[in-house]
Protein backbone atom coordinates (compact mmCIF):
# COMPACT_ATOMS: atom_id res chain seq x y z
CA UNK A 1 0.00 0.00 0.00
CA UNK A 2 1.13 3.53 -1.01
CA UNK A 3 0.48 7.19 0.49
CA UNK A 4 0.41 10.41 -1.22
CA UNK A 5 -1.65 13.42 -0.66
CA UNK A 6 -2.95 13.48 -3.48
CA UNK A 7 -3.28 10.67 -6.51
CA UNK A 8 -3.65 12.38 -10.14
CA UNK A 9 -5.48 10.18 -12.51
CA UNK A 10 -4.38 11.50 -16.30
CA UNK A 11 -1.52 13.45 -17.59
CA UNK A 12 -3.04 15.46 -20.20
CA UNK A 13 -3.42 19.30 -19.80
CA UNK A 14 -5.92 19.25 -16.79
CA UNK A 15 -4.09 16.23 -14.92
CA UNK A 16 -0.58 18.13 -15.67
CA UNK A 17 -2.00 22.25 -14.85
CA UNK A 18 -3.23 20.58 -11.30
CA UNK A 19 -0.04 18.17 -10.60
CA UNK A 20 1.96 21.81 -10.60
CA UNK A 21 0.01 23.41 -7.84
CA UNK A 22 -0.37 20.75 -5.62
CA UNK A 23 2.90 19.82 -5.10
CA UNK A 24 2.75 22.88 -3.23
CA UNK A 25 1.10 21.77 -0.12
CA UNK A 26 1.61 17.75 -0.44
CA UNK A 27 3.26 14.61 -2.17
CA UNK A 28 1.46 14.09 -5.87
CA UNK A 29 1.04 11.14 -7.76
CA UNK A 30 0.21 11.36 -11.47
CA UNK A 31 -0.79 7.83 -13.57
CA UNK A 32 -1.23 7.59 -16.84
CA UNK A 33 -1.91 4.28 -19.03
CA UNK A 34 1.28 4.83 -21.98
CA UNK A 35 3.96 7.11 -21.69
CA UNK A 36 3.23 10.29 -20.22
CA UNK A 37 3.20 12.17 -23.62
CA UNK A 38 0.13 9.95 -24.99
CA UNK A 39 -2.77 11.96 -24.19
CA UNK A 40 -6.54 13.63 -25.93
CA UNK A 41 -4.33 16.47 -25.65
CA UNK A 42 -1.58 15.74 -27.40
CA UNK A 43 -4.02 14.93 -30.29
CA UNK A 44 -5.08 18.38 -30.58
CA UNK A 45 -4.31 20.11 -33.37
CA UNK A 46 -6.31 23.46 -33.81
CA UNK A 47 -5.37 25.23 -31.25
CA UNK A 48 -6.98 27.06 -27.92
CA UNK A 49 -9.24 29.21 -27.66
CA UNK A 50 -8.85 32.74 -25.89
CA UNK A 51 -9.45 35.87 -25.26
CA UNK A 52 -6.47 38.06 -24.72
CA UNK A 53 -7.51 41.39 -26.10
CA UNK A 54 -9.35 42.25 -22.66
CA UNK A 55 -13.14 42.40 -21.39
CA UNK A 56 -14.83 43.19 -24.67
CA UNK A 57 -12.77 39.83 -26.26
CA UNK A 58 -13.58 37.81 -23.01
CA UNK A 59 -17.54 39.06 -23.54
CA UNK A 60 -17.85 37.96 -27.01
CA UNK A 61 -16.02 34.73 -26.45
CA UNK A 62 -18.80 33.94 -23.65
CA UNK A 63 -21.43 34.89 -26.11
CA UNK A 64 -20.05 32.75 -28.42
CA UNK A 65 -19.55 29.77 -26.01
CA UNK A 66 -22.98 30.25 -24.50
CA UNK A 67 -24.03 30.03 -28.76
CA UNK A 68 -22.40 26.97 -30.07
CA UNK A 69 -23.97 25.36 -27.05
CA UNK A 70 -27.99 24.98 -27.96
CA UNK A 71 -29.42 26.69 -24.92
CA UNK A 72 -27.39 24.28 -21.90
CA UNK A 73 -24.00 25.59 -21.12
CA UNK A 74 -23.86 26.74 -17.72
CA UNK A 75 -23.39 30.17 -17.93
CA UNK A 76 -21.46 30.72 -14.85
CA UNK A 77 -19.03 27.95 -15.74
CA UNK A 78 -18.60 29.50 -19.17
CA UNK A 79 -17.84 32.72 -17.35
CA UNK A 80 -15.20 31.08 -15.41
CA UNK A 81 -13.67 29.32 -18.40
CA UNK A 82 -13.15 32.88 -20.88
CA UNK A 83 -12.25 35.42 -17.64
CA UNK A 84 -9.53 32.41 -16.22
CA UNK A 85 -8.18 31.56 -19.48
CA UNK A 86 -5.96 34.65 -20.48
CA UNK A 87 -4.00 33.98 -17.13
CA UNK A 88 -4.02 30.46 -17.95
CA UNK A 89 -2.13 30.78 -21.25
CA UNK A 90 0.34 33.69 -20.10
CA UNK A 91 1.47 30.93 -17.76
CA UNK A 92 2.16 28.59 -20.40
CA UNK A 93 3.55 31.30 -22.48
CA UNK A 94 5.91 32.15 -19.16
CA UNK A 95 6.55 28.17 -18.90
CA UNK A 96 8.06 28.09 -22.45
CA UNK A 97 5.73 27.08 -24.65
CA UNK A 98 6.04 28.13 -27.92
CA UNK A 99 2.78 29.19 -29.73
CA UNK A 100 3.46 30.65 -33.44
CA UNK A 101 3.82 34.17 -33.97
CA UNK A 102 3.88 36.17 -37.18
CA UNK A 103 7.40 37.00 -38.40
CA UNK A 104 9.70 39.86 -37.16
CA UNK A 105 9.51 40.78 -40.98
CA UNK A 106 5.61 41.34 -40.66
CA UNK A 107 5.37 44.82 -41.16
CA UNK A 108 1.81 44.70 -39.15
CA UNK A 109 1.98 42.14 -36.85
CA UNK A 110 5.68 41.84 -36.68
CA UNK A 111 6.44 39.11 -33.13
CA UNK A 112 3.03 39.18 -32.27
CA UNK A 113 0.95 36.07 -31.55
CA UNK A 114 -0.99 34.56 -34.56
CA UNK A 115 -4.77 34.45 -34.28
CA UNK A 116 -6.93 32.28 -36.51
CA UNK A 117 -10.72 31.75 -36.16
CA UNK A 118 -12.70 28.32 -36.03
CA UNK A 119 -16.54 27.41 -36.76
CA UNK A 120 -19.35 29.70 -34.34
CA UNK A 121 -16.60 32.15 -33.24
CA UNK A 122 -16.91 35.52 -34.33
CA UNK A 123 -13.33 36.49 -34.18
CA UNK A 124 -10.09 35.43 -34.90
CA UNK A 125 -8.81 34.65 -31.18
CA UNK A 126 -7.54 30.42 -31.52
CA UNK A 127 -3.68 30.55 -30.54
CA UNK A 128 -1.64 27.40 -32.51
CA UNK A 129 1.84 26.02 -32.58
CA UNK A 130 3.67 24.20 -35.53
CA UNK A 131 0.86 24.61 -37.18
CA UNK A 132 -1.43 21.84 -36.48
CA UNK A 133 -0.03 20.50 -33.55
CA UNK A 134 -1.35 22.69 -30.48
CA UNK A 135 -1.97 20.26 -28.12
CA UNK A 136 1.64 18.52 -28.51
CA UNK A 137 3.33 21.47 -27.74
CA UNK A 138 1.48 22.37 -24.88
CA UNK A 139 1.66 19.13 -23.54
CA UNK A 140 5.50 18.60 -24.00
CA UNK A 141 6.35 22.56 -21.77
CA UNK A 142 3.49 21.36 -19.28
CA UNK A 143 5.37 17.99 -18.98
CA UNK A 144 8.90 20.20 -18.91
CA UNK A 145 7.79 22.14 -16.43
CA UNK A 146 6.21 19.45 -13.89
CA UNK A 147 9.82 17.29 -14.29
CA UNK A 148 11.57 20.84 -13.39
CA UNK A 149 9.63 20.85 -10.10
CA UNK A 150 9.86 17.12 -9.47
CA UNK A 151 13.81 17.28 -9.69
CA UNK A 152 13.52 20.47 -7.57
CA UNK A 153 11.05 19.06 -4.73
CA UNK A 154 11.38 15.28 -4.87
CA UNK A 155 7.49 15.61 -4.35
CA UNK A 156 5.96 14.37 -7.17
CA UNK A 157 5.86 10.86 -8.78
CA UNK A 158 4.94 10.30 -12.22
CA UNK A 159 4.17 6.51 -13.37
CA UNK A 160 3.70 5.42 -16.62
CA UNK A 161 2.00 2.18 -18.18
CA UNK A 162 -0.55 2.56 -15.36
CA UNK A 163 -4.27 1.53 -15.83
CA UNK A 164 -6.35 2.18 -12.96
CA UNK A 165 -8.72 -0.33 -11.93
CA UNK A 166 -11.43 1.04 -9.21
CA UNK A 167 -11.50 3.87 -6.51
CA UNK A 168 -11.61 2.98 -3.31
CA UNK A 169 -14.27 4.45 -0.98
CA UNK A 170 -14.16 4.46 2.84
CA UNK A 171 -17.17 5.70 4.61
CA UNK A 172 -18.62 7.86 1.50
CA UNK A 173 -15.29 9.39 0.95
CA UNK A 174 -12.92 8.38 -2.14
CA UNK A 175 -9.64 7.87 -0.52
CA UNK A 176 -7.49 6.82 -2.84
CA UNK A 177 -7.53 3.80 -5.79
CA UNK A 178 -6.34 0.50 -7.03
CA UNK A 179 -3.49 0.32 -10.36
CA UNK A 180 -2.24 -1.99 -12.42
CA UNK A 181 1.31 -2.06 -13.14
CA UNK A 182 2.76 -2.23 -16.34
CA UNK A 183 4.16 -5.99 -14.99
CA UNK A 184 0.38 -6.40 -14.06
CA UNK A 185 0.89 -6.31 -10.17
CA UNK A 186 -1.97 -4.50 -8.63
CA UNK A 187 -1.11 -1.35 -6.18
CA UNK A 188 -3.26 0.26 -3.71
CA UNK A 189 -3.11 4.05 -3.25
CA UNK A 190 -4.33 5.47 -0.59
CA UNK A 191 -4.70 9.41 -1.04
CA UNK A 192 -6.14 12.51 0.65
CA UNK A 193 -7.98 13.62 -2.55
CA UNK A 194 -7.96 12.06 -6.23
CA UNK A 195 -8.48 14.22 -9.21
CA UNK A 196 -9.58 12.66 -12.26
CA UNK A 197 -8.25 14.47 -15.26
CA UNK A 198 -8.57 10.61 -17.67
CA UNK A 199 -9.83 12.65 -20.67
CA UNK A 200 -12.88 10.80 -22.88
CA UNK A 201 -14.15 8.15 -24.16
CA UNK A 202 -13.96 8.20 -28.25
CA UNK A 203 -12.92 4.81 -28.31
CA UNK A 204 -16.81 3.54 -27.64
CA UNK A 205 -17.45 3.94 -31.25
CA UNK A 206 -15.82 2.65 -34.21
CA UNK A 207 -14.97 5.42 -35.88
CA UNK A 208 -12.99 8.36 -33.92
CA UNK A 209 -10.33 10.26 -34.06
CA UNK A 210 -9.29 9.86 -30.44
CA UNK A 211 -6.40 8.06 -29.69
CA UNK A 212 -6.25 4.21 -28.07
CA UNK A 213 -5.85 5.40 -24.64
CA UNK A 214 -9.39 7.64 -24.43
CA UNK A 215 -11.69 4.14 -22.77
CA UNK A 216 -13.27 6.39 -20.50
CA UNK A 217 -11.62 5.16 -17.59
CA UNK A 218 -12.25 8.00 -15.14
CA UNK A 219 -15.94 8.03 -15.64
CA UNK A 220 -16.51 4.40 -15.64
CA UNK A 221 -14.54 4.29 -12.03
CA UNK A 222 -16.51 7.50 -10.61
CA UNK A 223 -20.10 6.07 -11.80
CA UNK A 224 -19.41 2.45 -10.23
CA UNK A 225 -18.17 3.92 -7.16
CA UNK A 226 -21.58 6.20 -6.91
CA UNK A 227 -20.70 9.35 -8.38
CA UNK A 228 -23.38 11.32 -10.73
CA UNK A 229 -22.40 11.70 -14.08
CA UNK A 230 -24.21 13.98 -16.49
CA UNK A 231 -24.94 14.80 -19.99
CA UNK A 232 -23.30 11.21 -21.58
CA UNK A 233 -25.96 11.50 -24.77
CA UNK A 234 -24.15 14.75 -25.65
CA UNK A 235 -21.13 13.21 -28.12
CA UNK A 236 -19.68 15.30 -30.26
CA UNK A 237 -18.80 14.00 -33.99
CA UNK A 238 -15.94 15.93 -35.37
CA UNK A 239 -17.26 16.71 -39.14
CA UNK A 240 -14.26 16.85 -41.29
CA UNK A 241 -12.26 13.02 -40.53
CA UNK A 242 -9.96 11.39 -43.33
CA UNK A 243 -12.41 9.24 -45.37
CA UNK A 244 -10.42 6.37 -46.85
CA UNK A 245 -11.55 2.51 -46.86
CA UNK A 246 -8.89 1.02 -44.45
CA UNK A 247 -7.55 4.06 -43.49
CA UNK A 248 -7.65 5.80 -39.37
CA UNK A 249 -10.11 8.54 -38.86
CA UNK A 250 -7.47 11.11 -38.67
CA UNK A 251 -8.77 14.21 -37.46
CA UNK A 252 -8.65 17.13 -40.11
CA UNK A 253 -8.54 20.24 -38.11
CA UNK A 254 -11.54 22.90 -38.34
CA UNK A 255 -8.15 25.38 -38.92
CA UNK A 256 -8.62 23.89 -42.34
CA UNK A 257 -11.77 25.43 -42.83
CA UNK A 258 -11.13 28.71 -40.59
CA UNK A 259 -8.53 29.14 -43.46
CA UNK A 260 -11.16 29.09 -45.96
CA UNK A 261 -11.41 25.05 -47.31
CA UNK A 262 -15.10 24.21 -48.72
CA UNK A 263 -17.06 21.91 -48.37
CA UNK A 264 -18.03 20.05 -51.87
CA UNK A 265 -20.79 17.18 -52.07
CA UNK A 266 -20.26 13.95 -54.78
CA UNK A 267 -21.94 16.80 -57.13
CA UNK A 268 -19.28 18.95 -56.24
CA UNK A 269 -21.29 21.46 -55.31
CA UNK A 270 -20.80 23.61 -52.03
CA UNK A 271 -23.41 22.55 -50.08
CA UNK A 272 -23.72 24.64 -46.64
CA UNK A 273 -25.56 27.47 -47.78
CA UNK A 274 -28.73 25.18 -47.32
CA UNK A 275 -27.75 24.32 -44.15
CA UNK A 276 -26.70 27.54 -42.11
CA UNK A 277 -25.62 30.97 -42.40
CA UNK A 278 -22.29 30.39 -41.60
CA UNK A 279 -21.77 28.09 -44.15
CA UNK A 280 -18.24 25.89 -43.44
CA UNK A 281 -17.80 27.76 -40.20
CA UNK A 282 -21.13 26.75 -38.41
CA UNK A 283 -21.36 24.91 -35.15
CA UNK A 284 -19.61 21.40 -35.50
CA UNK A 285 -23.14 19.63 -34.66
CA UNK A 286 -24.24 21.00 -37.87
CA UNK A 287 -22.05 20.90 -40.28
CA UNK A 288 -21.62 17.21 -39.10
CA UNK A 289 -25.26 16.45 -39.55
CA UNK A 290 -24.80 18.65 -43.10
CA UNK A 291 -22.02 16.14 -44.43
CA UNK A 292 -23.51 12.73 -43.10
CA UNK A 293 -27.20 14.04 -45.23
CA UNK A 294 -25.03 14.72 -48.24
CA UNK A 295 -22.91 11.72 -48.13
CA UNK A 296 -26.04 9.41 -48.49
CA UNK A 297 -25.41 10.14 -52.40
CA UNK A 298 -21.54 10.10 -52.12
CA UNK A 299 -18.78 10.98 -51.23
CA UNK A 300 -18.11 14.75 -49.79
CA UNK A 301 -14.79 16.54 -49.98
CA UNK A 302 -13.06 19.01 -48.26
CA UNK A 303 -11.36 21.18 -51.04
CA UNK A 304 -8.62 24.00 -50.86
CA UNK A 305 -7.61 24.07 -53.95
CA UNK A 306 -8.59 28.26 -53.93
CA UNK A 307 -6.80 28.74 -50.86
CA UNK A 308 -3.63 30.78 -52.32
CA UNK A 309 -1.22 30.12 -49.09
CA UNK A 310 1.62 28.14 -48.45
CA UNK A 311 -0.66 25.06 -46.63
CA UNK A 312 1.95 22.81 -46.05
CA UNK A 313 3.91 25.26 -43.75
CA UNK A 314 0.67 26.13 -42.25
CA UNK A 315 -0.73 22.40 -41.59
CA UNK A 316 2.81 20.48 -41.80
CA UNK A 317 1.19 17.24 -39.68
CA UNK A 318 -1.72 17.25 -41.85
CA UNK A 319 0.13 17.23 -44.89
CA UNK A 320 2.58 14.73 -43.53
CA UNK A 321 -0.35 12.54 -42.91
CA UNK A 322 -1.44 13.19 -46.31
CA UNK A 323 1.06 12.22 -48.62
CA UNK A 324 0.94 8.56 -47.25
CA UNK A 325 -2.20 8.37 -49.39
CA UNK A 326 -0.76 10.88 -52.09
CA UNK A 327 -2.87 13.43 -51.42
CA UNK A 328 -1.54 17.09 -51.12
CA UNK A 329 -3.77 20.37 -49.66
CA UNK A 330 -4.50 23.00 -52.33
CA UNK A 331 -3.59 19.99 -55.15
CA UNK A 332 -6.19 17.73 -54.41
CA UNK A 333 -10.06 16.82 -53.28
CA UNK A 334 -9.58 15.18 -49.78
CA UNK A 335 -12.45 12.67 -48.73
CA UNK A 336 -14.00 13.46 -45.31
CA UNK A 337 -16.31 12.09 -43.40
CA UNK A 338 -17.85 12.74 -39.54
CA UNK A 339 -16.14 10.75 -36.13
CA UNK A 340 -16.38 11.04 -32.84
CA UNK A 341 -14.74 13.30 -31.44
CA UNK A 342 -15.11 15.01 -27.87
CA UNK A 343 -17.52 13.71 -25.27
CA UNK A 344 -19.53 16.90 -23.53
CA UNK A 345 -20.91 15.09 -20.84
CA UNK A 346 -18.97 13.22 -17.73
CA UNK A 347 -18.05 13.81 -13.92
CA UNK A 348 -20.75 15.68 -12.65
CA UNK A 349 -18.58 18.65 -11.24
CA UNK A 350 -19.31 22.20 -10.02
CA UNK A 351 -17.30 24.87 -11.49
CA UNK A 352 -14.52 24.12 -8.44
CA UNK A 353 -13.93 20.71 -9.98
CA UNK A 354 -16.14 19.04 -6.94
CA UNK A 355 -18.27 15.84 -7.76
CA UNK A 356 -20.99 14.25 -6.05
CA UNK A 357 -18.13 11.98 -3.82
CA UNK A 358 -16.30 14.01 -1.03
CA UNK A 359 -12.62 13.09 -1.55
CA UNK A 360 -13.08 12.93 -5.49
CA UNK A 361 -12.67 15.59 -7.99
CA UNK A 362 -12.86 16.03 -11.71
CA UNK A 363 -11.58 18.08 -14.24
CA UNK A 364 -11.38 18.35 -18.58
CA UNK A 365 -12.82 16.02 -20.77
CA UNK A 366 -13.97 13.42 -17.98
CA UNK A 367 -15.45 15.76 -16.05
CA UNK A 368 -18.83 17.82 -16.87
CA UNK A 369 -19.38 21.13 -15.57
CA UNK A 370 -21.73 22.36 -18.55
CA UNK A 371 -19.40 24.75 -19.98
CA UNK A 372 -19.65 23.01 -23.30
CA UNK A 373 -23.49 22.64 -22.93
CA UNK A 374 -25.02 20.20 -26.13
CA UNK A 375 -22.01 21.48 -28.64
CA UNK A 376 -18.42 22.49 -27.50
CA UNK A 377 -17.00 25.36 -29.38
CA UNK A 378 -14.24 24.65 -31.01
CA UNK A 379 -10.90 25.20 -29.48
CA UNK A 380 -12.33 25.58 -25.88
CA UNK A 381 -11.11 21.95 -25.01
CA UNK A 382 -7.09 22.62 -24.12
CA UNK A 383 -8.83 25.97 -22.36
CA UNK A 384 -11.23 23.72 -20.24
CA UNK A 385 -8.32 21.44 -19.52
CA UNK A 386 -6.06 24.49 -18.51
CA UNK A 387 -8.38 26.40 -16.57
CA UNK A 388 -10.55 23.69 -14.61
CA UNK A 389 -7.67 21.55 -14.18
CA UNK A 390 -6.05 24.77 -12.03
CA UNK A 391 -9.52 25.38 -10.67
CA UNK A 392 -9.77 21.49 -9.10
CA UNK A 393 -6.59 21.88 -7.74
CA UNK A 394 -6.97 24.52 -5.57
CA UNK A 395 -9.85 23.11 -3.84
CA UNK A 396 -8.69 20.14 -3.55
CA UNK A 397 -5.59 21.90 -1.21
CA UNK A 398 -7.94 23.25 0.71
CA UNK A 399 -10.66 20.38 1.04
CA UNK A 400 -8.26 17.15 1.14
CA UNK A 401 -9.06 14.37 3.72
CA UNK A 402 -7.26 14.33 7.44
CA UNK A 403 -7.65 11.30 8.25
CA UNK A 404 -8.04 9.15 4.94
CA UNK A 405 -3.66 8.47 4.95
CA UNK A 406 -4.43 7.11 8.78
CA UNK A 407 -6.61 4.51 8.06
CA UNK A 408 -6.50 0.90 8.52
CA UNK A 409 -5.18 -1.75 5.88
CA UNK A 410 -9.12 -3.47 6.43
CA UNK A 411 -11.12 -0.43 5.17
CA UNK A 412 -9.95 -1.71 1.69
CA UNK A 413 -11.91 -4.01 -0.49
CA UNK A 414 -10.40 -5.80 -3.48
CA UNK A 415 -11.56 -5.40 -6.79
CA UNK A 416 -13.77 -8.19 -7.92
CA UNK A 417 -12.33 -10.38 -11.20
CA UNK A 418 -14.63 -12.57 -12.50
CA UNK A 419 -12.67 -16.14 -12.86
CA UNK A 420 -10.86 -16.98 -15.27
CA UNK A 421 -9.11 -15.11 -17.99
CA UNK A 422 -10.35 -14.01 -21.54
CA UNK A 423 -7.83 -14.13 -24.23
CA UNK A 424 -6.47 -11.05 -26.10
CA UNK A 425 -7.90 -11.80 -29.27
CA UNK A 426 -11.84 -12.51 -27.86
CA UNK A 427 -11.50 -9.92 -26.16
CA UNK A 428 -10.67 -7.44 -29.38
CA UNK A 429 -13.38 -8.97 -30.73
CA UNK A 430 -15.82 -8.23 -27.83
CA UNK A 431 -14.72 -4.74 -28.12
CA UNK A 432 -14.90 -4.53 -31.80
CA UNK A 433 -18.60 -5.43 -31.49
CA UNK A 434 -19.40 -3.00 -29.10
CA UNK A 435 -18.16 -0.10 -30.90
CA UNK A 436 -19.83 -0.91 -34.02
CA UNK A 437 -22.73 -1.61 -32.30
CA UNK A 438 -22.60 2.10 -30.61
CA UNK A 439 -21.80 3.60 -34.69
CA UNK A 440 -24.18 2.26 -35.89
CA UNK A 441 -27.35 2.80 -33.33
CA UNK A 442 -26.17 5.48 -30.88
CA UNK A 443 -23.91 7.39 -33.32
CA UNK A 444 -24.52 11.25 -35.44
CA UNK A 445 -28.18 10.55 -35.91
CA UNK A 446 -30.69 8.63 -33.43
CA UNK A 447 -34.20 7.64 -32.71
CA UNK A 448 -35.80 5.27 -30.16
CA UNK A 449 -35.87 2.01 -32.82
CA UNK A 450 -32.27 2.20 -32.83
CA UNK A 451 -31.11 2.84 -29.27
CA UNK A 452 -33.51 0.12 -28.73
CA UNK A 453 -31.40 -2.17 -30.76
CA UNK A 454 -28.16 -0.35 -28.46
CA UNK A 455 -29.40 -1.25 -25.18
CA UNK A 456 -30.81 -5.01 -26.11
CA UNK A 457 -26.64 -5.60 -27.77
CA UNK A 458 -25.31 -3.85 -24.79
CA UNK A 459 -26.84 -6.11 -22.77
CA UNK A 460 -25.97 -9.25 -24.10
CA UNK A 461 -22.52 -8.16 -24.09
CA UNK A 462 -22.51 -8.21 -20.73
CA UNK A 463 -22.57 -12.72 -20.84
CA UNK A 464 -19.40 -12.33 -22.25
CA UNK A 465 -17.65 -9.54 -20.85
CA UNK A 466 -14.10 -9.90 -20.93
CA UNK A 467 -12.20 -11.71 -17.89
CA UNK A 468 -9.47 -11.23 -16.70
CA UNK A 469 -7.22 -8.23 -14.46
CA UNK A 470 -5.52 -7.12 -17.22
CA UNK A 471 -5.81 -3.68 -19.30
CA UNK A 472 -7.64 -4.49 -22.03
CA UNK A 473 -10.32 -6.96 -20.16
CA UNK A 474 -10.69 -3.34 -18.07
CA UNK A 475 -11.03 -1.18 -20.91
CA UNK A 476 -13.50 -3.41 -21.94
CA UNK A 477 -15.40 -2.97 -19.24
CA UNK A 478 -14.90 0.49 -18.82
CA UNK A 479 -16.16 1.39 -22.56
CA UNK A 480 -19.39 -1.02 -22.03
CA UNK A 481 -20.81 1.04 -18.56
CA UNK A 482 -19.49 3.96 -20.73
CA UNK A 483 -21.79 2.71 -23.66
CA UNK A 484 -24.88 2.15 -21.48
CA UNK A 485 -24.91 5.54 -20.23
CA UNK A 486 -24.91 6.86 -24.01
CA UNK A 487 -27.78 5.06 -24.60
CA UNK A 488 -29.81 5.49 -21.52
CA UNK A 489 -29.68 8.94 -22.00
CA UNK A 490 -30.19 9.46 -25.21
CA UNK A 491 -33.71 7.58 -24.99
CA UNK A 492 -34.48 9.86 -21.96
CA UNK A 493 -33.63 12.68 -24.19
CA UNK A 494 -36.86 13.45 -26.65
CA UNK A 495 -35.68 16.21 -27.89
CA UNK A 496 -32.65 17.45 -30.87
CA UNK A 497 -30.34 19.57 -29.63
CA UNK A 498 -26.59 20.27 -30.06
CA UNK A 499 -25.14 17.34 -30.96
CA UNK A 500 -27.69 14.73 -29.78
CA UNK A 501 -30.12 14.70 -33.26
CA UNK A 502 -33.45 12.36 -32.62
CA UNK A 503 -35.25 11.41 -36.30
CA UNK A 504 -38.28 10.99 -34.24
CA UNK A 505 -38.26 14.12 -32.15
CA UNK A 506 -36.28 16.50 -34.44
CA UNK A 507 -37.49 19.63 -32.44
CA UNK A 508 -35.48 21.05 -29.52
CA UNK A 509 -37.68 20.96 -26.23
CA UNK A 510 -38.30 24.86 -24.85
CA UNK A 511 -36.80 23.41 -20.85
CA UNK A 512 -33.16 23.68 -21.10
CA UNK A 513 -32.31 20.23 -18.76
CA UNK A 514 -29.39 18.39 -17.99
CA UNK A 515 -29.31 14.64 -17.94
CA UNK A 516 -27.77 13.45 -14.84
CA UNK A 517 -27.08 9.38 -14.11
CA UNK A 518 -26.86 7.83 -10.64
CA UNK A 519 -27.06 3.92 -9.95
CA UNK A 520 -28.62 2.84 -12.90
CA UNK A 521 -31.52 5.96 -13.06
CA UNK A 522 -31.61 9.07 -15.22
CA UNK A 523 -33.36 12.55 -13.78
CA UNK A 524 -33.44 15.70 -16.05
CA UNK A 525 -32.50 18.55 -14.03
CA UNK A 526 -32.64 21.77 -15.22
Amino acid sequence: MERVDFLVIGAGIAGLSAAIRLVDVGSVLVVTKEELAESNTAYAQGGIAVAMGGDEDVALHLEDTMAAGDGLVNRAAAAVLVAEGPKRVEELLAWGTAFDRYPESDAGNGGELMRTREGAHSLSRILHANGDATGREIAVSLLRHVREIAVRTGRIELMEWTTSVDLIVDGGRVVGATLLDGEGGLRVVRAGAVLLASGGAGQVYSDTTNPAVATGDGIAMAYRAGAEVSDMEFYQFHPTAFSEPGAPRFLLSEALRGEGAHLLNAKGERFMERYHPLLELAPRDVVARAITREGMDGTVYLDMRHVKKDLQARFPGISRFLTKYRLELGRDLIPVRPAAHYLMGGVRTDVQGRTSLPGLYAAGEAACTGVHGANRLASNSLLEGLVFGALAAETMMGERGTGALGLGDEAWVAPVAPAGVTSEAATERWIAELRELMWRYAGLLRDEGGLGLAQRGLDALVVSMPKGLYRRALEARNLHCVAQMIVASALGREESRGAHYRNDFPLRDGAAKHSVMRQGRVEFVA
